[in-house]
């Protein structure tokens, strides 16, 4: 009896770790569906602004367009404006995606298409409220219209936070994934963990082959 009782026990685990592994690989499989898409057209996009300002950064003909360019990303100098608009590996958008969306599962991804965990403080812009409580702060989050506004909008965050500064001097020199997280501790209160979650998820799901 005692023997039934064990067996009984381990085909339970067993089914339950396999229902487990199937839900967990369907859930990544959406996630690559809708999300690896998406990233992959907006990196594109920002990948052709940036080689078309790098190359006329001194024509007259596009001094309105990077001034509009430095208006949005907040910046005076010409270097600053490329070290903003210049996209990062598709690689860590993907891995920082699955790790703030829960693979494409979140609330805020499901009812708001945040994928990046994005933050609202314009109580006039569409968005959505955390579950929880900062002490007795209300937090906000923002809510897009689709997924690519989500991800346009993680790139300019990255972009123009100074929060981020050594992160995007660092993109002009490498663009090694796994030296780049490493300056995105800020991303997150738990620091340096935040960027070695994300190495891991590039290493361990392969995302680093969409950045050849």
């Amino acid at each position: 009896m005692r023997l039934l009782k064990q067996s009984i026990l381990i085909i339970l685990t067993l089914l339950f770790t396999s229902t487990t592994i199937e839900a967990e690989q369907s859930s990544k499989k959406y996630f690559r569906k809708i999300v690896v898409p998406a990233v992959d057209e907006v990196f594109t996009e920002l990948q052709q602004q940036y080689i078309e300002i790098s190359k006329n950064i001194n024509n007259r003909d596009y001094a309105q367009k990077i001034s509009n360019l430095k208006k949005i990303y907040k910046v005076t100098l010409d270097k600053d404006l490329l070290m903003a608009i210049k996209p990062h590996p598709r690689s860590i958008a993907i891995a920082q995606a699955a790790m703030e969306s829960a693979w494409a599962k979140s609330r805020f991804f499901k009812q708001a298409n945040n994928l990046y965990g994005i933050w609202s403080l314009n109580k006039n812009e569409p968005r959505i409220a955390a579950l929880q409580k900062r002490g007795n702060k209300r937090v906000w989050l923002k809510k897009y219209s689709n997924l690519k506004e989500s991800i346009y909008d993680y790139y300019k965050t990255i972009g123009r936070s100074h929060a981020f500064k050594e992160f995007r001097k660092l993109k002009m020199e490498t663009d090694n994934p796994y030296e780049l997280v490493k300056k995105l501790e800020n991303y997150s209160e738990i620091g340096p963990k935040y960027s070695e979650g994300v190495s891991s998820i590039i290493r361990y799901n392969k995302f680093y082959l969409y950045d050849r």
